[in-house]
């Protein structure tokens, strides 16, 4: 199982359409103990290893109900597979620490729904668990069960997210979501914006945020700094954002959305995210209330048809190396493969000019051009027809070109519908009233430690 497809189940508030609360160094520096295992968390476990089922030793208690360490390396254990890597015993402590902060809230909304008589159903549970099982696990639970069990987690843990986010969505829908309301003129007054700023750039950005007091600056940026090592040793951004950012976002892996800069709200990030190339990670940066990651995940003209959503028919044309030859042969191989590829004329010409070359040619007629490698992509968007790429690749993996045989541009985009916007709007105040009645479930528990 891949991480991408673990990731579904550790988004599973996304991939279920439930509604809940993707680098480019810095020193970094270990949490001290005695600052980051506050809780006492016992230093020496391994969350590597198959956890015992059996072992009932709390870490807190939440208006009753018993969170176990069994618990913690369960949820854990979702989190290390959606990363596939090991991860150090510091970062392995915050990450406990972490996780223990979600229990938590998970069990506040799920004694919240209780409390308010909107319990979740086992059988809803067992039907959302089985729909994710046959997403990745070809219609098979018990296969998933398996695998869940194979990397210390288990089918109870996940079942509990999943009445976490249900119990959630269903309190939401009652006491927030009917509470908020959009008028029409909002809302033409946001067309009137997007039209006002067509042409201009928006963003598509990943955001991890970690709130800081004066008091806590110095060991919230410390833990920022590690999860910037974190993601760019390639660990899981959504992953990451899902399980510390403190924004509205966590529920979605951090994915803001198309946005234009000026709603980030914050002169710093701004600056910092107009710089950013997609695929570019930056941070922490230091703003008020604490530090934010950013992630660039692509961007492009508000309004305007993006080039990158153009569709190519291309043929792959390519040579490979006996590994017995010599650099020199090699280099002298490549170089009449360059040249034979100039003196093709067109794709019509490309498959005979090939074989004579000793190349192989792949069609591909449905590539869309933002599914290329970026540098790739500068290079295709000023081809005509019939043109090819400067060869590359490599001894190993053999030398290719890629020539252009067609090309469908993108239509201009039209843009959002005028209910597209009114969700947008709606969501987005129900995220920030979302925040202010987890904050309140907080600040009536009664939470003990052990």
């Amino acid at each position: 199982m891949t991480a991408k497809t673990f990731s579904k189940l550790l988004s599973l508030a996304a991939a279920a359409g439930l509604a809940a609360a993707p680098i480019a160094g810095q020193a970094q520096q270990a949490i001290p103990p005695a600052q980051g295992n506050l809780l006492g968390l016992p230093s020496d476990l391994s969350m590597l290893q198959n956890t015992d089922p059996n072992r009932r030793v709390a870490t807190a208690v939440v208006n009753g109900f018993v969170i176990t360490q069994t618990d913690i390396d369960q949820r854990v254990a979702l989190l290390v597979a959606a990363n596939q890597r090991e991860l150090p015993e510091a970062e392995m402590i915050r990450v406990r620490m972490q996780v223990l902060r979600n229990l938590i809230d998970e069990t506040l909304q799920i004694q919240a729904a209780e409390a308010q008589e909107m319990a979740v159903d086992p059988t809803e549970v067992e039907q959302t668990y089985a729909r994710v099982a046959a997403e990745n696990f070809q219609q098979e639970p018990a296969a998933m069960d398996r695998y869940l069990e194979s990397i210390g987690s288990s089918p109870a843990a996940l079942k509990r997210q999943i009445t976490g986010e249900l119990a959630w969505s269903r309190l939401l829908r009652r006491n927030v979501s009917p509470f908020v309301n959009v008028s029409a003129d909002e809302v033409n007054e946001l067309i009137e914006r997007l039209e006002a700023s067509r042409g201009t750039e928006e963003y598509r950005l990943g955001e991890i945020y970690l709130s800081a007091t004066p008091e806590t600056a110095a060991a919230v940026e410390n833990n920022a700094n590690q999860i910037v090592e974190q993601l760019r040793q390639g660990g899981s951004f959504v992953a990451y954002a899902r399980q510390f950012s403190e924004a509205s976002t966590a529920a979605v892996g951090g994915d803001l959305g198309w946005i234009q800069l000026a709603q980030l709200k914050n002169a710093q990030l701004e600056a910092v995210a107009r710089e950013m190339t997609p695929g570019q990670l930056v941070g922490p940066v230091a703003i008020p209330g604490g530090y934010s990651i950013l992630y660039l995940i692509d961007k492009r003209q508000v309004l305007m048809a993006d080039p990158r959503d153009a569709m190519l028919s291309l043929k792959q044309i390519q040579i490979s190396f006996d590994p017995s030859i010599s650099q020199e042969q090699a280099q002298a191989q490549t170089s009449a493969f360059t040249q034979g590829v100039q003196a093709m004329r067109g794709c019509g010409d490309a498959d005979g000019a090939a074989a004579a070359l000793g190349a192989t040619v792949v069609t591909n007629d449905q590539i869309r051009v933002r599914s290329l490698p970026e540098p790739l992509q500068n290079i295709i968007l000023q081809l005509q027809v019939g043109q090819s790429t400067p060869p590359f690749g490599s001894f190993e993996e053999g030398v290719r070109v890629l020539m252009l045989c067609g090309r469908d541009d993108p239509q201009v985009a039209s843009g959002p519908s005028f209910d597209q916007l009114r969700n947008q709007l709606e969501d987005e105040r129900v995220e920030k009233r979302a925040q202010r009645y987890l904050r309140d479930l907080r600040n009536d528990a009664y939470i003990e430690y052990n």
